[in-house]
């Protein structure tokens, strides 16, 4: 299979006969979540799915059947399902950089047919290539092959990233923690505050630690940073503890460090072995980079058969977008959804609720995936959006959520889309005397999701006995969307098809609003601002006078206030 043309020029969705049936239905629409399934008992079986392992319910959200039939009807007319298959194909769809978007091909089976080819490169063959250089050197750390400069083994890997290089492979560790093997943990240092160095290495062995530095380009301002700080704190530590000479110095890098970059001469400059590099392509973006070499963190930790599975999951939620039918395609569906909400139902952010502990980093990584991939003013010809484009996304795991922001969400003045995610089977099943704990926080899960549909009229909070003003305090409205997200299990599969649901979710978005979902021009200014503004920040008067009245100020500040030592 090789690459076919990049699509045509965005369709306008505001011109389309679908989205003028859909304002005129949004103003229609009438009834509730509480009427619909009471005059509907199979709501619940006809607005649910199944996807891979993942059971999604979409009856919680404030759409008819017909909502749905002129939101698939808008992806046809906007050409979803084609831009989906020459993403799929490999064309080159990130229009601003000139790019194939081919994470999906990460993940294809190394005997997948046919065999994908773009721009004469044989991607199946070259991804395949690098997934087992990666898990040959993970075996070799986790056998103990693999040692530090001293001959102890590997007792942590310290992996140095930041965007797509650290979000992801940290969400990933934190979900399938259990799954570490014995005696060997992970690390992620990202942020360039000196504190996030400095606590991630306080307490470290130098002897028996392993730094993987993530950088495509390995120039990458925060990582390169905290990569030099992190091999001074190493080199410090062997000389003192280990008695390292200056001769053993090039030796202890080349036995401490490996890089997931393609820039093999700034990497040997750094001092790693280029041997010791592992490579991705351009046609991975960062947010979409988990499953590549910047899982290698993954691969070590967890095992090379933990990270199979993963990539397993992974495929099985891109063959169902690939091949399911629009009525029964979850990311379409989900997606279409989102549009709905943002476009019709002027909804602002989007809530991202697991009743998993293990999924703790899961909403911090889809703000990246979705808000750098669709918080864009342009669409992909460069002319101007024509409709709100992009949501805040957020959320924190259950019940936590629930004794914080929830009171929002149930009685706030603004529409606020949930994703509620659950599991039947727990990690870790513990009782409490005779009270299944999991069980206790299912029925938070269940419970929500039922509030935040059908409310609680005056009528039912007078018959429990209140009264006067208070009525109105415990009156819930109701009919705030969400949509509920099960699977058996938590597992590396799972898990897999969870991260590749949301990219396709976004990805949907992106295409009916136009917009080119792979740049991210809007991170460079800052960076940009701030190479510049280094040499006033050092003190320079001139460089200080120069700026705007406020950043001179505050600069000023700073040298005022700064103390040393």
């Amino acid at each position: 299979m090789t690459a076919s043309n990049s699509p045509s020029a965005p369709i306008d969705p505001t011109t389309t006969d679908a989205w003028a049936s859909l304002e005129a239905h949004n103003l229609e629409l009438s009834g509730s979540l509480r009427e619909w399934f009471d005059a509907d008992p199979e709501r619940a079986q006809r607005f649910s799915a199944d996807a891979a392992d993942l059971h999604v319910d979409l009856s919680k959200n404030l759409v008819t059947a017909e909502t749905l039939e002129l939101l698939q009807q808008l992806a046809r007319e906007v050409g979803v399902e084609a831009h989906r298959d020459a993403m799929f194909a490999g064309a080159h769809i990130n229009t601003t950089e000139d790019r194939a978007v081919l994470h999906t091909a990460l993940r294809r089976p190394a005997e997948a047919s046919p065999a994908l080819e773009i721009d004469g490169q044989q991607i199946d063959e070259d991804v395949h290539e690098t997934l087992q250089r990666v898990y040959d050197f993970a075996d070799s750390v986790r056998s103990g092959e693999w040692t530090g400069v001293t001959g102890k083994r590997i007792e942590t890997v310290v992996n140095i990233g930041i965007g797509g290089s650290d979000l992801g492979p940290v969400m990933v560790y934190e979900a399938l923690k259990p799954l570490a093997q014995d005696g060997l943990t992970a690390r992620f240092l990202s942020n360039i505050d000196p504190t996030d160095a400095y606590e991630t290495t306080r307490d470290l062995d130098p002897e028996t630690t392993l730094v993987i530095v993530a950088s495509k380009t390995f120039t990458t301002q925060e990582t390169l940073t905290n990569a030099r700080l992190v091999r001074e704190w190493l080199l410090r530590g062997l000389r003192e503890n280990a008695g390292l000479t200056a001769e053993q110095e090039k030796e202890a890098i080349a036995k401490h460090f490996v890089a997931v970059s393609t820039a093999l001469d700034k990497v040997e400059a750094f001092g790693i072995d280029p041997k010791n590099a592992f490579g991705f392509w351009d046609w991975v973006g960062g947010r979409y980079s988990v499953d590549s070499a910047i899982g290698t963190v993954l691969a070590t930790v967890l095992g090379p058969d933990t990270f199979e599975e993963l990539l397993a999951g992974f495929h099985a939620m891109d063959e169902h977008f690939a091949t399911a039918p629009a009525e029964k395609n979850v990311p379409l569906l989900m997606g279409l959804l989102n549009i709905w909400n943002v476009n019709f139902l002027e909804a602002e952010t989007h809530a991202v609720l697991p009743y998993s502990q293990y999924l703790h980093r899961f909403p911090a990584y889809l703000q990246q995936l979705t808000m750098e991939s669709n918080g864009k003013a342009t669409r992909r010809d460069g002319s101007l959006v024509t409709t709100e484009t992009g949501e805040v996304f957020w959320g924190e795991p259950g019940t936590n959520g629930q004794h914080a922001f929830y009171q929002l969400i149930h009685q706030g003045t603004r529409i606020i889309p949930a994703d509620f995610i659950a599991f039947a089977t727990p990690n870790h099943a513990l009782a409490d005397g005779e009270q299944d704990v999991h069980e206790l926080f299912l029925a938070n899960f269940f419970a929500q999701t039922k509030a935040l549909a059908f409310g609680k009229t005056a009528e039912e909070v007078r018959a429990e006995g209140t009264e006067g003003a208070l009525v109105a305090a415990r009156e819930f409205s109701g009919d705030r969307p969400t949509t509920s997200i099960m699977a058996p299990k938590l597992t590396p599969s799972v898990l897999g098809q969870l991260i590749a649901l949301y990219e396709h979710i976004t990805f949907v978005q992106g295409v009916v609003w136009g917009i080119n979902s792979f740049d991210q021009w809007g991170v460079e200014l800052g960076k940009q601002l701030a190479k510049g503004l280094a040499p006033a920040v050092a003190g320079d008067e001139e460089a200080i006078s120069s700026e705007d009245s406020s950043t001179s100020a505050l600069i000023r500040y700073y040298r005022e206030h700064r103390q040393q030592g």
